[in-house]
C-alpha cells in the first residue's frame, strides 16, 4: 500500500501543478494535464526507465477509465432533451459530416501518403475521425458554454460524431456477435427504466441516506461498462447515453451535479488526462516527425474543410463558426481507444500505434488552444453573465459555484 499511496501522491502532485499552470496560462486545465503528462512520462522514462511513472498499474488504469466514464456521463447529462429536439438538424448534420470527412480523409492519407496497409489505413481513419467529448466538455465547463444552446449544440454534435466512430469500428473490425446482442438488449432495458428508478430512489432516500443518487449512478455506469467491455464495446458509450437519459433529473438538482463534478474533476479526470499524455513516445515522434504531421494535418484539415461550410449554415458569426469547427477537430477518448484496439488485435504495429496516439493527443491540444486564444466568442460569454445577473440567485448558485470550482477559483459559501 505504501507504493500505491506514493504513486497516487505523485500523480495528484502533477494534477495540482497542471491546475496552477492552467490558471496562469488561462487555457483549459484538461489540455495542460495532457501536456504535463507528456513531459512527466518522457522525463520518468529517460531518468528512471520504462513504466517508472506507473501509467499501466491496474488501479491507476481503473481510476483513469472511471474518469473518462464519469466525464462522459456528465457531458450527456448537460444535453437537455428539449435543446436537442430544437437542434436535431444541426446536431445530426454536423455530427455526421464531422465523422465522415476525417474518416475518409485520414484513411486516404495513411494508405496513399504513408503507404500503410488497407486494414491499418481504415483503423487510422476510425481513430482520427473522433471528436473528444472529454476535452470539449471540460472546455465547455471552464468557459461556461455548457449552459448555452451554443455549447449544447457542440456537445450534441460530438455525440453523433463519436457514435459514428464506434459504429464504424464495430462494423469494420468487430463483427456483430451474440454478446453484442445481449449488450444491446440489456442496455436498452436498463436505460429505459433508469429515469423511473432514479426518481423513485431520490424521492424515497435522497434526503435521508448519504449520496444515494451518486452510488446509484456509479452502480449503473460500472454495470453497463462491464457489460460493454464483455461484448467488445467500450464503457464510455452507455455512460453518455445514461447521462442523456438522466438529463432532466440533473437539470432539476444543481447541487447533486456539482458534487459529481467535484468528484470527477477533482479526483478522477486528472488520472485520465495525465495518463493519456504519458503514453506518448517522444522518441518515436522525433524519429519520423513527418508521419505525425501528416496524420495530424489530415485530421484537422479534413475536419475544417468538411465542417466549416456546414457549420456556416447554422452559425453566421465568424468566431462562432471557427470555434465550433476547431473544437469538433479535437480527439482523445475514442481515438485512443480505437488506436489501442487496433494495436491489441494486430491491425497496426507498435510504431503505427505510437503515431496514431500522438496525433490523437496533439489534436486534443492544438485545435483547442487555437480556438481559445484566437476565436473565443466572447460576446456569448457576455450574454451568459447578463443572464446570470437576471436570474434568481437560488437558481444559478449551484451552477456558478461549479464553474468557479472547475477553474480553480472556489467560492464556497456564496
Amino acid at each position: 500500500m505504501t507504493e500505491a499511496f506514493a504513486l497516487a501522491a505523485l500523480w495528484l502532485g502533477l494534477a495540482v501543478l497542471s491546475t496552477i499552470l492552467a490558471n496562469h496560462l488561462r487555457i483549459s486545465m484538461a489540455l495542460v494535464e495532457i501536456c504535463v503528462g507528456v513531459a512527466a512520462g518522457a522525463l520518468a522514462e529517460h531518468y528512471f526507465g520504462p513504466e517508472s511513472l506507473g501509467a499501466n498499474v491496474d488501479w491507476l488504469r481503473f481510476l483513469a477509465s472511471t474518469g473518462a466514464v464519469m466525464l462522459t456521463f456528465l457531458a450527456g447529462a448537460e444535453l437537455e432533451p428539449s435543446v436537442l429536439r430544437t437542434k436535431w438538424k444541426e446536431v445530426t448534420v454536423v455530427g455526421v459530416v464531422g465523422f465522415l470527412a476525417p474518416f475518409l480523409g485520414c484513411a486516404a492519407v495513411a494508405r496513399y501518403a504513408l503507404g500503410w496497409g488497407t486494414d491499418a489505413s481504415w483503423l487510422a481513419g476510425v481513430a482520427l475521425s473522433t471528436t473528444s467529448m472529454a476535452v470539449v466538455y471540460a472546455v465547455m465547463l471552464e468557459t461556461g458554454f455548457n449552459k448555452t444552446g451554443f455549447g449544447k449544440g457542440i456537445l450534441g454534435a460530438c455525440f453523433i460524431n463519436d457514435l459514428g466512430t464506434v459504429i464504424a469500428l464495430g462494423l469494420i473490425f468487430a463483427p456483430f456477435t451474440f454478446k453484442t446482442a445481449v449488450f444491446l438488449g440489456v442496455s436498452t432495458a436498463a436505460l429505459a427504466s433508469l429515469p423511473f428508478l432514479t426518481k423513485l430512489l431520490a424521492k424515497r432516500y435522497a434526503h435521508r441516506t448519504a449520496a444515494i443518487r451518486t452510488k446509484w449512478v456509479l452502480l449503473v455506469l460500472f454495470g453497463l461498462g462491464a457489460l460493454a467491455l464483455w461484448s467488445g464495446s467500450e464503457a464510455v458509450l452507455p455512460a453518455y447515453i445514461a447521462g442523456m437519459v438522466l438529463a432532466e433529473a440533473a437539470a432539476s438538482d444543481h447541487h447533486w451535479v456539482r458534487r459529481l463534478r467535484t468528484l470527477t474533476v477533482g479526483l478522477l479526470t486528472p488520472f485520465y488526462f495525465i495518463r493519456a499524455g504519458s503514453l506518448v513516445s517522444i522518441p518515436a515522434m522525433i524519429s519520423a516527425p513527418l508521419v505525425l504531421l501528416a496524420l495530424l494535418a489530415g485530421k484537422v484539415a479534413s475536419k475544417i474543410f468538411g465542417l466549416y461550410p456546414v457549420i456556416g449554415r447554422f452559425r453566421k458569426d465568424s468566431k462562432e463558426r471557427w470555434y465550433y469547427t476547431l473544437l469538433m477537430s479535437t480527439g482523445l477518448t475514442f481515438g485512443t481507444i480505437s488506436s489501442l484496439y487496433g494495436f491489441s488485435h494486430g491491425i497496426v504495429s507498435r510504431e503505427q500505434y505510437s503515431f496514431l496516439v500522438a496525433a490523437v493527443i496533439a489534436s486534443a491540444v492544438v485545435p483547442t488552444m487555437i480556438a481559445n486564444f484566437a476565436f473565443l466568442p466572447r460576446h456569448l460569454l457576455a450574454k451568459i453573465s447578463m443572464l446570470d445577473e437576471e436570474e434568481p440567485v437560488e437558481r444559478v448558485e449551484g451552477a456558478a459555484a461549479s464553474i468557479a470550482e472547475e477553474n480553480g477559483n472556489e467560492k464556497e459559501g456564496e
